[in-house]
């Protein structure tokens, strides 16, 4: 009995400090693919967060937010709480321009930030996106994380 449980301990231990790190979307940021034209654009990494990065976070970004609602510029009580409406119409947007469909784009939302990552034609191009997802109603700013064609390091963490 006594080597038993000499046994299951450690396998527990392991378990529990394995959880510990793994990664999750705590907080359901949305990221979706919006384009998937060029092959071999390096995929980005999902957002997530180990447990202990989640209870850091889990104050900071419930009361972000909080005093532009209390002050009246701002109709929801936390910027977070946008991400979801933003983010289907960045993809809706960007599908339904036209001069986007070559690329192979991924967008993030996080406090009404739109991330833009993945591969585009030209610089052109990913300023004119940039510019683009900038007109949605309700996005605050656009973080460029593009790059042209696939060759390189992308300015994202990608999946292993």
């Amino acid at each position: 009995m006594m080597r038993t449980r000499s046994f299951i301990l450690p396998l527990l231990l392991a378990s529990a400090a394995a959880s510990a790190q793994e990664r999750r979307n705590w907080f359901d940021d949305p990221f979706v693919q919006v384009t998937s034209a060029i092959p071999g654009c390096p995929v980005p990494r999902p957002p997530g967060m180990t447990e202990a990065e989640f209870r850091a976070a889990e104050h900071v970004r419930a009361q972000h937010g909080t005093s532009c609602y209390h002050s009246g510029r701002c109709r929801l009580p936390n910027s977070y709480l946008y991400d979801k409406e933003i983010i289907p119409r960045v993809a809706q947007y960007i599908r339904r321009d036209g001069r986007f469909d070559d690329t192979s784009v991924w967008v993030l939302g996080e406090r009404r930030i739109v991330t833009l990552m993945g591969c585009v034609k030209t610089k052109e191009q990913a300023e004119q996106l940039q510019r683009s997802v900038g007109l949605v109603d309700d996005v605050m700013n656009v973080v460029d994380f593009l790059m042209v064609g696939t060759q390189g390091k992308p300015k994202y963490e990608t999946v292993p």
